[in-house]
């Protein structure tokens, strides 16, 4: 912090205040300086904030910032990132962003905390969660048709997940109320739809007797089948993902994504309810597969998969690709470069643009192995 003062000063950036050394931003009417040596000498959290920015920027080469506190700071954001570019900082090219959240309210509506009044600890939070996904399953017998290490992983992949996904599928900037019973519903936009939603979607192709093989050779000669409107319907709702990615990158809110997942899970149902994708006869025996079909219920998988990662959520049971290697767990980044790569292929014709972000995605995977 001495270098940053010592900077500052020597470029004319500081002002003296009645004892204090401050320093404004690119314009001085309807703002507030920072303090950066307060009367006795002391630092700020203004000059350590404006030290940082310097570090980042200067040392570690950073291009993008994002600071990530409760919405109450933004204008103490804004000040630093105006100072930072008046001291020339930060260049027109490099990007700092202030991801402001709202506070998270109990059931009673009032600010989260235990019933003594003291903060919630996050492992506390996530200790209950665990009990009450364990008793979720339970009560849904899983606990019968799992193994004990089966039982543990759907039980930490629930828990977690309901609770990431609860602050995610919020609007960040707003207030919103804290409560298990509903995020563990398995009903609406909640984690654990989502994620039963993909276990069956990813069940679909297994059900059916379709290889891993079988699947590989139908990306390369058949068309997705987008006859039927709710077969259209789903693809449009799948042709939004680049654009989706897109917002989410400008915006950093991710409640967009969140909101997009269950478009995707109530689309799907609609498609599958009126659309056969395994047909069997009265004795339970498989009389056709519509192809295509399967492959639009594995692009679906795949872009809910790719929207699981980036927000953090496991799937509850493994998953694997279409390769022989076996299962891959895919990065945000890969799943942000690969959403990239879709938004390009995408331009072309409409009918052959699925098929074109399935073979996407697919190159992707095999990269990975």
């Amino acid at each position: 912090m001495v270098a940053i003062v010592k900077e500052l000063e020597e470029k004319g950036f500081l002002e003296e205040d009645e004892g204090r050394k401050i320093m404004w931003g690119n314009q001085k009417e309807g703002t507030i300086p920072l303090t950066i040596v307060k009367k006795d000498g002391g630092f700020t959290y203004d000059t350590s904030d404006m030290a940082a920015i310097k570090q980042r920027i200067c040392e570690e080469q950073a291009e993008w910032i994002i600071y990530v506190t409760d919405a109450g700071q933004a204008t103490h954001f804004q000040i630093i990132v105006s100072c930072a570019e008046r001291a020339r900082i930060k260049l027109s090219h490099h990007r700092v962003d202030h991801v402001g959240f709202g506070v998270v309210l109990g059931e009673d509506k009032k600010k989260f905390k235990t019933r003594s009044g003291d903060t919630i600890k996050l492992s506390e939070l996530l200790d209950e969660g665990l009990k009450r996904a364990e008793d979720k399953l339970r009560e849904k017998e899983r606990d019968k048709h799992l193994t004990e290490e089966e039982f543990r992983d759907a039980q930490r992949a629930i828990a977690y997940g309901c609770i990431k996904y609860a602050d995610l599928c919020n609007n960040r900037a707003h207030e919103y109320v804290f409560s298990f019973d509903k995020m563990l519903q398995d009903k609406g936009n909640t984690a654990v739809y989502l994620l039963y939603a993909r276990t069956r979607i990813r069940s679909i192709a297994r059900t059916a007797n379709v290889t891993q093989e079988q699947l590989k050779k139908a990306i390369e000669d058949t068309p997705i089948s987008l006859e039927h409107e709710k077969e259209w319907k789903l693809a449009k709702v799948l042709l939004k993902f680049p654009d989706i990615i897109a917002r989410v990158t400008k915006d950093l809110s991710l409640h967009t994504l969140c909101d997009f997942c269950y478009e995707i899970a109530t689309t799907f149902t609609e498609f599958y309810d009126s659309c056969y994708c395994v047909e069997k006869n009265k004795t339970g025996e498989i009389v056709k597969v519509n192809m295509g079909r399967i492959l639009l219920t594995e692009v679906t998988a795949m872009v809910l998969e790719q929207c699981f990662s980036i927000l953090g959520l496991k799937p509850v049971e493994k998953i694997n690709t279409l390769d022989d290697d076996g299962p891959v767990t895919l990065s945000v980044r890969v799943a942000q470069r690969s959403a990239l790569f879709s938004a390009t292929i995408l331009t072309r014709r409409r009918y052959g643009a699925l098929l074109c972000l399935l073979r996407a995605l697919r190159r992707v995977k095999c990269g990975l192995n």
